[in-house]
């Protein structure tokens, strides 16, 4: 094959993608290499800054991604670098014993992963990347820089056929496998803030002596309904509990993560957030 009829191929396909990667994001909500520009005040935040998770740069950071595309169940290398006005940044701090969370989950919710990547002397963060079903999924960058906590995220897509699921419905109990049920304690409210615990049972038993993941009993992330705002969220080290700024009232995503019987286990919870009147 000569090389024109190469590009012309290599075209086709990444149109076939992109194609395919944008019919599902109008589905499920925003897609692409998100760079939102400031805003006024708004959701809580103050004037200059943007909800954490809903854009790729904020604060004077960058997150650039190596691609934005990748075949659907297929392992593969996914890098990205955190750049400054300067270039790439390679200090960060230790947060929940880690210097970088990345946190992955497809725009309905489906397939969470919460990873830990290595980093290169160039400040290129790199990890071992698989996704077995198509559909448009949010990279979230969670790190802190000179004791700032950063949140910044951008898309990925994965092409081929795929149904958005629904949200499911808010519940107090969630199924983490193999035996262990995790219960919600506490009501995530707006203008306030919210004291979330949760309860682990193994085969109706309460579990009572969770070791420590990531220098805590567990960790938590929550993400908005529609547009995948990422929350900021506060583990107690010795309890299995959480304090949570909710910034507007309606549904989201809550991921607890907590180790036990020698691996770490998932509980998914739906909650409502109530404005305080």
């Amino acid at each position: 094959m000569n090389a024109f009829r190469k590009l012309a191929a290599y075209a086709a396909v990444l149109a076939a993608v992109f194609g395919a990667s944008m019919a599902i994001g109008a589905a499920v909500g925003p897609t692409g290499l998100a760079i939102a520009e400031p805003t006024e005040e708004h959701d809580g935040m103050p004037e200059g800054m943007t909800m954490p998770g809903l854009a790729a740069a904020d604060d004077g950071l960058r997150l650039v991604a190596d691609v934005d595309t990748q075949r659907q169940g297929i392992e593969r290398p996914y890098r990205f670098r955190i750049l400054d006005d300067e270039g790439p940044v390679t200090d960060f701090d230790v947060e929940h014993t880690k210097r970088m969370h990345v946190i992955v989950v497809r725009r309905d919710f489906a397939g969470f992963q919460h990873l830990h990547p290595e980093m290169r002397s160039d400040g290129t963060w790199e990890l071992p990347l698989a996704l077995d079903d198509a559909g448009t999924y949010r990279v979230f960058a969670d790190f802190v820089v000179d004791d700032e906590k950063h949140t910044l995220g951008t898309d990925l897509f994965v092409g081929g056929d795929h149904t958005p699921e629904p949200l499911p419905e808010p519940d107090r109990l969630a199924d983490a496998g193999d035996g262990y049920t995790v219960e919600l304690e506490g009501d995530p409210v707006t203008g306030a803030e919210s004291e979330l615990e949760f309860v682990v049972r193994h085969d109706g038993e309460v579990v009572t002596d969770l070791p420590e993941y990531l220098g805590a009993r567990g960790h938590l992330v929550a993400l908005r309904d529609g547009d995948l705002a990422y929350l900021h969220v506060h583990a107690d080290e010795e309890r299995l509990s959480f304090e949570a700024d909710f910034p507007t009232a309606g549904a989201y995503r809550l991921f607890l993560q907590f180790q036990h019987g020698g691996e770490v286990r998932t509980a998914a919870f739906t909650v409502d957030a109530e404005e305080i009147r």
